[in-house]
């Protein structure tokens, strides 16, 4: 793992990003295609913004999946992450070699089993995540499961989790949150190769601390990825105030 702490959001999302695209090239040259994964909420805006600027990326080579979408919730909806990848990615870069999103007003099972058996034959290169304020990964909300292999699954959000998408504004009120979501695995997410995590914000200063220096358990979801070969935390002021000295940063 490693671990480096910017200054604030804009200069956090230009390093996160640009390395996503280092990593996204390298992989197109060595085998001729990449297969991505690409979060959503307000931590990615900015690694977003750096990723659709960055030059010499042959998206028509890109494969894209993204980590989940909540179940019955319409895609003309401010809050949908079909609509906000859409929007601030798709809309903005070349053609991709294939685009596949959650379709959270299908039928999440048969939703579920179509996602699983394309990504299981697309193994994943890069992943771009983020960290909730309860310490999810993806919407695998605290007490996670760990021990499924399914690579996407149904999910029950927990209130904090509710609460956090009401506060940032995608929903009017916390009642409107789904309280259900098609997810990325936890098993399926720590398959990726490279994963680059990107968590701005004070607010999510003690999620960093706990996934990052509490042991590795369920309640913290997002500290599984203490045991991925090749993990990057990109953090800033405000998110990385509660570590202790002794975790290693880098500039």
């Amino acid at each position: 793992m490693e671990l480096f702490i910017k200054n604030e959001p804009i200069e956090l999302g230009e390093s996160a990003g640009k390395a996503a695209a280092d990593l996204i090239r390298t992989t197109i040259a060595n085998k001729g295609s990449a297969n991505i994964i690409l979060a959503t909420g307000s931590s990615q805006f900015e690694t977003l913004k750096q990723l659709i600027v960055e030059k010499d990326i042959d998206w028509s080579k890109v494969n894209m999946f993204h980590l989940d979408e909540y179940i019955g919730l319409p895609e003309t909806s401010g809050a949908s992450f079909r609509k906000y990848l859409k929007e601030r990615f798709l809309s903005k870069v070349p053609a991709l070699k294939a685009v596949y999103l959650v379709d959270g007003e299908a039928d999440p099972v048969k939703e579920c089993n179509r996602l699983s058996t394309i990504i299981e034959a697309n193994p994943i290169d890069v992943a771009l995540v983020g960290i909730g304020e309860n310490g999810h990964l993806a919407f695998n909300d605290p007490p996670a499961d760990f021990d499924t292999k399914e690579p996407f699954i149904i999910v029950d959000l927990d209130e904090a989790c509710r609460k956090q998408q009401f506060n940032e504004g995608w929903f009017k009120s916390v009642d409107e949150v789904p309280k259900q979501a098609i997810s990325m695995s936890i098993s399926q997410i720590c398959k990726s190769k490279h994963i680059i995590c990107s968590v701005p914000d004070g607010r999510k200063a003690q999620a960093v601390r706990d996934c990052l220096e509490q042991p590795i358990s369920n309640r913290y979801p997002a500290s599984i990825l203490q045991l991925h070969p090749s993990c990057s935390y990109y953090l800033d002021n405000s998110s990385s105030s509660l570590l202790s000295a002794q975790v290693d940063i880098k500039n």
